[in-house]
């Protein structure tokens, strides 16, 4: 069940996105990690500041999505934006002896619904 007004307003999402569709970054798949530089600050939009002041430890783009309650696609337009101003930093967790075993993105989203049910 999800919360009316909130978590599927597809005129809330325009917004946030500021209508914008895709990434203007492709640094973020779903395992990446992300990781605040610096603190939220007056004025910013809040869903920045939510993010920063989640990823204060590194936190992977699909644990955003689902704690923010936003579509992955937004979630990275929002870390693009973030990087763009210098705020996050993105790293990957693959290596050189695991860059081939890494989940399955279908594996992924299926968590991350998993995860909006609880």
């Amino acid at each position: 069940m999800t919360r009316p007004g909130r978590d599927d307003d597809p005129d809330r999402l325009y917004t946030v996105t500021k209508g914008r569709s895709r990434a203007a970054s492709q640094a973020f798949d779903l395992v990446t990690l992300v990781v605040s530089e610096s603190e939220p600050t007056a004025g910013m939009q809040s869903e920045h500041a939510r993010i920063l002041r989640m990823c204060q430890f590194p936190t992977a783009v699909v644990e955003i999505s689902a704690e923010l309650r936003m579509p992955i696609t937004v979630v990275r337009i929002l870390l693009s934006d973030l990087l763009d101003m210098g705020r996050i930093t993105a790293r990957h967790p693959r290596t050189a002896g695991t860059a081939n075993h890494l989940p399955d993105s279908n594996l992924l989203e299926q968590v991350l619904v998993g995860l909006r049910n609880l």
